[in-house]
């Protein structure tokens, strides 16, 4: 019998473990992690943002994750990464997402605060255990490899998530889940890995709020950190960069070696191939395997 998705996160919390988080943006992409997942025998979110979304297609990507969820009786949930209206929230959680994301982090904070609290009502009365995300804290917007720092990330701490503010935001809103800025940033830099990662702010968030923790930005961060922000309370760990990295660079590997091939279904597993290897990688590091 498969668990609810806030089952597993308490259950990853109490056993010093994290849920690997990955971003898809077609069959393909769910493939790999979904068979990466199986292999290690662990609990997997897929992430879709709104333009991930809208690619594959709302309902669709609601029907694949539920058919293999109820094929393998695996739990596989999905989540609707970065939504930034509260209308589209609701679309997500109407469409049978497991868990939505409300981003509102570049608008005031009182009017966070308001949205957010209208996406956690709305969840509460769908009948269904919705999970309830959001970010505070600006740490950038594209996933994708960068060539320096998105301007505004907050990457210096008396730029990051203060404690009081995440306890302030949490009681107002009712929050499920929170994703603080501790120095991590969205996307990958092309040259060395991120700036470390705050994990004694994260374990005073998570003692004085008692809320799951996210990690986003999880891509090109040093393996020591994130170790040591699982051990401090972060739950779930969000990769898409360099998931994307992998993907197209086994895809072009495998066109390369097969200049004449048409058939899509035999050079795409290039990068379904590439893309498995490097989430089995992270799973293995979040579950401590």
């Amino acid at each position: 019998m498969i668990k609810t998705l806030r089952e597993y996160i308490k259950e990853a919390h109490e056993e010093g473990k994290a849920i690997g988080h990955f971003n898809v943006a077609n069959s393909e992409g769910l493939t790999a992690v979904f068979n990466a997942a199986r292999e290690l025998n662990v609990p997997v979110i897929v992430g879709a943002s709104e333009g991930e979304r809208d690619f594959v297609g709302i309902p669709q990507i609601v029907a694949m994750v539920k058919a293999l969820r109820d094929t393998y009786d695996f739990p596989i949930f999905l989540n609707a990464d970065h939504t930034y209206s509260v209308e589209r929230v609701k679309e997500a959680i109407d469409a049978g997402f497991d868990a939505v994301i409300y981003d509102g982090v570049t608008l005031p904070l009182e009017e966070n605060i308001k949205n957010t609290k209208e996406c956690v009502d709305y969840a509460r009365a769908s009948g269904r255990d919705v999970l309830v995300e959001s970010e505070l804290g600006f740490i950038g917007k594209s996933s994708k490899v960068l060539d320096e720092l998105p301007e505004g990330a907050q990457v210096t701490e008396d730029l990051m998530t203060s404690p009081e503010e995440a306890v302030r935001f949490v009681e107002e809103t009712g929050v499920d889940l929170l994703a603080p800025a501790i120095g991590n940033v969205h996307g990958m830099l092309k040259k060395g890995l991120n700036p470390r990662l705050n994990s004694n702010l994260v374990k005073e968030i998570s003692e004085k709020t008692g809320v799951g923790l996210v990690l986003h930005g999880g891509s090109g961060s040093h393996s020591e950190d994130f170790m040591n922000v699982i051990k401090n309370g972060v739950d779930i760990v969000h990769i898409s960069t360099e998931l994307r990295v992998a993907f197209r660079k086994g895809l072009e590997e495998a066109m390369s070696a097969n200049p004449e091939e048409v058939a899509p279904y035999r050079y795409m597993n290039g990068g379904v191939e590439a893309m498995q290897k490097a989430v089995v990688e992270k799973l293995k590091l979040f579950n401590n395997l």
